[in-house]
């Protein structure tokens, strides 16, 4: 009796283990693919070519499914859009061209395909599940490059969940497909300003935390740049 007792709770253990396993396999999954543009203003144009990214493409592949980002702090970009296109994209010769008045707004711009989580997890880590309730959001648009052979490690160590101090709302890790010179972007969302605030001052006492955090990525990466940003759309 005792040995049966026994064998039930190992399959009971091993079930819930492997269940766990599954679901963290599902929500880290990246089956979506997404274009992330980072534009420079032309001088005096600020304001203008953040109302321009605003408006989404007619042709959008997916109507409603993006977020435009303000920079504040960090790179030298002004604005971040990331767009999702479903499962799959494609490139036509024909291209979206702009209209002169609003190519002339931008001094520069990067475009990368990456994949990630299907929409509505990205939504939901983003706030743009309820954009109404997620307004004063913050949110930390971080680039990494892996070095060489420690791609697996890189992604390891960016994929650790928040420290103990972290008031992190959501986050998302998405992977470089074609385009700009990195390997993988972070979006870390925090609700709002003092929440960002609490978790840069909790944060410096792991800094030095085992292949996490600031000394994971001085680990594994040869460069990164982190941006701290504001949501302007939607």
């Amino acid at each position: 009796m005792k040995k049966a007792g026994r064998l039930l709770l190992m399959l009971f253990l091993l079930v819930s283990v492997s269940a766990v396993q599954n679901a963290l396999a599902q929500a880290s999954a990246r089956t979506d693919v997404y274009h992330v543009h980072f534009a420079k203003a032309a001088l005096g144009k600020g304001a203008e070519e953040g109302d321009a990214l605003k408006k989404q493409g007619p042709n959008a592949a997916m109507p409603g499914h993006y977020i435009v980002l303000r920079h504040q702090s960090g790179a030298e970009w002004d604005y971040a859009v990331i767009e999702h296109l479903g499962t799959k994209a494609t490139v036509e010769a024909t291209g979206n061209p702009a209209a002169a008045a609003v190519r002339d707004l931008n001094a520069w711009h990067g475009d990368t395909f990456v994949n990630g989580p299907a929409w509505p997890e990205f939504a939901k880590a983003m706030g743009l599940d309820d954009p109404a309730k997620s307004a004063g959001s913050v949110y930390v648009v971080a680039v990494f490059r892996a070095a060489p052979g420690h791609r697996d490690d890189l992604e390891k160590s960016l994929g650790q969940p928040p420290g103990k101090g972290d008031t992190l709302a959501g986050s998302v890790l998405l992977q470089h497909l074609e385009g700009g010179p990195w390997t993988y972007l972070t979006v870390a969302r925090y609700a709002s300003w003092a929440d960002f605030a609490t978790s840069q001052k909790n944060s410096v006492a792991d800094t030095l935390k085992p292949d996490g955090g600031w000394i994971g990525v001085r680990n594994h990466s040869d460069f990164h740049n982190d941006t701290v940003t504001d949501r302007i759309q939607p």
